[in-house]
């Protein structure tokens, strides 16, 4: 093998999520690999995953996770057998493959102990900060009073300072995390990059959906993300609630996409508030799905309440609805403004009702609700698109291996425009979006012409 070969070689180390399945990490393998780079990931598998499978030439090798953790006792046993775990895989990656690069993405921040040991052998560590964990501590826990809960945030500080003095680059989702970083981490600014999660704007794009997806509703509302106890989906519940048995609102649906430890209780909530017939459930969803879903709503949800970690959090999902040209309505988050900017509507923090006003407000206004829908596909394609963020993300790698693009790796994806994709045949049909009046039209109706009710 070689010189060359071995120098551009990256392992990712991801925990909470598998992968492809971790939007944000198969952007950076494939922005990786489209620039030569040789890619391999650990992570945890799910549903029916295969121990070990390439795709798209990313070499992807997975353990079965740990059982679901209780407590702190059963955290620190889910963080230590996933770290075991993936050590182990190391070994076989790196005999088979090879890295030079470890990135870590968190959370837990315990993957820089492995980085560290390495190091002995030459390989450089990239953290990739996709959370604050003291952040989310506190969101979950608030400011501890006793001894134990102290010497719990203190150990996630403790953990965070060893992963950023390890760390040869760190990678931070927004401003704000960077500007933590460089207080909190003590870095350098040249030492942190930020890498947005902006969608790839040439494939999450309106299509025209199946007509059944609305399933006769009047509205359609959409929330797609992670549904754990700070991400506060069951604020979407009481807005159903107050939007279906109070304002008499029964054409109104909602449609909640993704999964997490508190979808079992969300769906008995649910039930207990009589909206099994108004709210749906998808579980896990995968692209295709996700593209019809955002297609065929009317509003995208953030129901995230302004805690410490959620005001200064990028949400994935407010620039993912906003590709398919949904105006967000949110809660009122310092980095959720950053993205949606002009074209989001924002709420006080657990404002319920204000919530419900406008929400009713849009969706009783086409005019408006188009407007905010352009505009938000405009914003997202200008100044989040993915492509921008690639560049970034794989310059961190070029420069910490010395490794600068020449003129052939200038003129492939992520430096040059992505190649146009071919419409494969029986996939849906995405809407003309240089056609402004069928796309207005569309953003209106959210059908195709020729079943536009009158």
């Amino acid at each position: 093998m070689n010189t060359n070969a071995v120098r551009r070689r990256v392992l990712i180390i991801v925990q909470n999520l598998p992968v492809p399945l971790d939007r944000r990490v198969w952007l950076e393998c494939q922005a990786l690999r489209a620039q030569g780079y040789e890619v391999s990931v650990i992570c945890p598998k799910g549903p029916g995953d295969p121990a070990h499978e390439d795709i798209d030439g990313v070499h992807i090798y997975k353990y079965a996770p740990a059982p679901e953790a209780k407590g702190v006792l059963g955290f620190g046993l889910e963080f230590a057998y996933s770290w075991v775990r993936t050590a182990l895989l190391s070994l076989r990656v790196r005999r088979r493959h090879g890295f030079d690069v470890i990135q870590a993405c968190n959370p837990p921040d315990t993957y820089w102990l492995l980085a560290a040991l390495w190091r002995l052998a030459g390989v450089r560590f990239v953290f990739d900060q996709h959370d604050l964990n003291p952040e989310l501590f506190l969101s979950r826990f608030g400011r501890p009073t006793g001894t134990a809960g102290r010497i719990q945030l203190g150990g996630l500080v403790l953990l965070e300072r060893n992963t950023y003095r390890v760390a040869d680059r760190v990678i931070s989702t927004n401003g704000s995390y960077k500007r933590v970083a460089e207080r909190r981490g003590g870095l350098t600014p040249s030492l942190v990059t930020v890498v947005r999660s902006g969608p790839d704007t040439t494939v999450m794009r309106p299509i025209y959906p199946d007509p059944e997806i609305r399933a006769g509703a009047e509205h359609l509302l959409a929330y797609l993300g992670i549904m754990g106890p700070q991400d506060g989906v069951e604020n979407i519940l009481a807005v159903m609630d107050e939007l279906v048995h109070r304002r008499g609102r029964t054409g109104t649906h909602a449609v909640l996409m993704g999964f997490g430890d508190c979808l079992d209780d969300l769906r008995k909530e649910c039930t207990a508030r009589g909206l099994d017939a108004n709210v749906v459930f998808t579980g896990r969803v995968g692209p295709a799905q996700i593209a019809q879903f955002l297609s065929a709503a009317d509003l995208g949800l953030g129901p995230d309440l302004d805690t410490p970690l959620n005001n200064v959090s990028t949400m994935n999902k407010t620039m993912e609805y906003m590709a398919y040209g949904l105006p967000p309505v949110s809660f009122e988050l310092v980095e959720t403004r950053v993205s949606a900017g002009d074209t989001g509507v924002f709420v006080r923090s657990g404002d319920i009702g204000r919530f419900a006003d406008e929400i009713e407000a849009l969706l009783d206004d086409d005019d408006r609700r188009v407007e905010l829908g352009l505009a938000a596909r405009r914003r997202v394609v200008a100044e989040l698109d993915w492509k921008p963020q690639a560049e970034a993300y794989v310059g961190v790698f070029d420069e910490l291996l010395g490794n600068p693009p020449d003129a052939a790796r200038r003129a492939t994806w992520p430096h040059a425009v992505r190649p146009a994709r071919t419409l494969v045949a029986g996939a849906p049909e995405p809407v003309d979006l240089d056609d402004e009046a069928e796309l207005r039209r569309f953003l209106r109706d959210r059908t195709r012409a020729e079943v536009r009710v009158p």
